[in-house]
Order: structure tokens, then sequence, then C-alpha cells
């Protein structure tokens, strides 16, 4: 309604109050049902604004329809050379993290007053998480037509030991019970020493659920008593398509939704304290965020990242005390 001003005369505001009382009978409100139109009396026009509200709904309940089913977002050459160009620089820094040999967990680097509240945090059975973003040359990475997410987090697990955590995690025909429900099925697909071919199916849910099939690349490192760690790739991710119906099929990789294009993560175990701490770092690929489909995607892509990986620390310290509590 608008605003009548202070310095008009009564007789005035009188008459104005009138007319925006008049206007406001002869408005349909946006967005809800047409109601009979008071002060009007034009029965034709409140049968012209339910014929308009009948197409604008059906019209709008279409573009859901559209909008329930994200369009295909293809990965480009130059979106995968930017990421992997990301990961070779988040590589390098693990790899002179790990040669140094001491404060090996991101809180570590924290100064001594912070440092010291983040290991009490874990020792009460929080996890402790941090997003990063490598820079280059003091600039951010430019990643066309996708979005790179990087974020690390740590977990104490208090009475467990090095084998025990490991033991867990090497445990990947299990890994649909320690990580259900975002584990849906687990398998060793092959085994070499060290060196495991795992495949994962998960499922992730955020306004909308995505079901994507999975193949990992997994290395283990001994590093002497009391520490280990492992490097993981995803060699193939392809999005499930009406999954767990009888006409379930793959979509083409990196021709699909776009929700993980790529997955790289690094592990590090080290004993101490009465306990180990587990750190995970993961640097993942999706789609950029269409603008019409904002509302949709942006929750799931800007946010399952971190939750997952919130999830799944949980997860292992859960994981290793059932674990521990049965032997």
């Amino acid at each position: 309604m608008a605003c009548i001003p202070r310095n008009v005369g009564k007789d005035a505001k009188l008459r104005l109050k009138r007319i925006n009382g008049l206007r406001t009978g002869q408005l349909v409100q946006n967005g809800r049902m047409v109601r009979q139109v008071k002060g009007v009396g034009d029965k034709r026009l409140g049968i012209a604004a339910t014929l308009l509200t009948a197409m604008v709904l059906q019209l709008t309940a279409a573009d859901f329809g559209r909008a329930g089913e994200p369009g295909p977002a293809k990965l480009k050459s130059q979106t995968r050379e930017a990421f992997d160009h990301y990961v070779k620089l988040t590589e390098a820094r693990n790899d002179e993290e790990l040669k140094r040999g001491k404060d090996l967990l991101w809180i570590d680097g924290l100064p001594p007053e912070r440092r010291a509240e983040a290991y009490a945090a874990l020792k009460r059975g929080e996890v402790k998480m941090r997003k990063l973003e490598l820079l280059e040359n003091g600039k951010p990475i430019s990643c066309p037509e996708g979005i790179i997410h990087h974020w690390t987090g740590v977990v104490f697990i208090p009475g467990a030991t090095l084998d025990d955590v490991l033991g867990m995690l090497q445990d990947y025909d299990k890994h649909s019970v320690y990580y259900a429900p975002d584990v849906e099925r687990s398998k060793i697909e092959s085994r070499a020493g060290d060196h495991f071919r795992v495949f994962l199916r998960f499922r992730r849910h955020k306004v909308i659920t995505v079901v994507l099939n999975t193949e990992h690349d997994i290395d283990y490192f001994r590093e002497g008593a009391g520490r280990a760690h492992s490097r993981s790739s995803a060699a193939r991710i392809a999005e499930v398509e009406n999954a767990g119906k009888s006409d379930e099929r793959e979509k083409t990789p990196g021709e699909d939704g776009g929700f993980l294009w790529r997955m790289e993560t690094w592990w590090r175990m080290e004993e101490r304290d009465g306990g180990v701490y587990v750190q995970s770092e993961v640097v993942s690929l999706t789609r950029d965020i269409p603008v019409v489909l904002s509302w949709m995607i942006k929750p799931f892509v800007t946010s399952i990242p971190k939750e997952t990986l919130t999830a799944t620390l949980e997860a292992t310290r859960k994981a290793v005390e059932s674990r521990s509590a049965k032997h």
C-alpha cells in the first residue's frame, strides 16, 4: 500500500485511503488461488484471473518437472586440465609435508592457543574441519565451467592403535556397513600388497538424490612406528539413472549431472596421546552452477563435500571403536 505523507490534510487523507482501498480490492494476490474480488463486482475479471492463474501454475509445474532432472553437463578438456593442475600442486604440497615428518595434522599449523583448543575439541569427540584453497603466484586457480572443492578434516579415536585404523579402512568389502547410508555397495575388486582397486556406490541427498558408481585406486604407506598415510584416486565415476529400478543405467562419465566428476583423497594416521589421529583431505570437481538451477544444485555441490567428509570421519571413528569392542 502507498504511504500517505504526513502534511496532507484530513479530507485528502480520507480520499487517498479510499483510493488505496479500492486498488487493494482490485488486486489479485500473486501465487494464490483466485478469490472473489472485493469491491469490483465484475465476475468476468474473476474468471479471467482464474484462467491466468491456471496457466501460470501449469507452466510452473512443467518448469519444475524439467528442473527436477538437471540437464547434462559435459566435462570439458579445459575443466579437466585445470583440476589436474590443482591436484598436482596439492600432491606436491602433501609430499613435502610428509617428508618433513612433523606437524602432520592441519591443526598443527595453528597459533599455540588455537592449536591447544583444537586438540581439546578433538579429545571431546569433535571433528575439526577446514576449507582449503591453493594459490598460484598468490592468485586463485581458475577452473572454467567447473568448481573445485577442497576440504580437510581430522578426528581422534581414543584407545585405538594404528593397526586398528588400517584394518578398518582396508576392510573395503564392509564399507557399505561402516559408511552407510552414504556408501550403498562396496567391494574389493583386486589387491596387490598395499595397493587396492575398490568399487564404491555412493548415494548422496541434498534437495535431490544422486547415486554414483565409482572405482578407486588406493595405496597405503607405513612410515615406521605409529604413522601411515594413503593416497586414493577415483579412476571412474558414473552417475546412475533410475537407481534400484529395472531400467537402471549408468550415464556416460563426464556427460551427466556433473555432481561429481573427479575425487582425489589423502589420508594421514598418527598414533599418539593414547589413540590415533586420522586426517582426510579431499579435492573434488563438480559442474559449475547454472543460474536457472542455482536454487536446486547450489546446496548440493557446495555443502555436500564438507558434510560428506565430516560424516566420513565420524563414521571412521565409530567403525574402529565398534570393531575394537568385538575383538
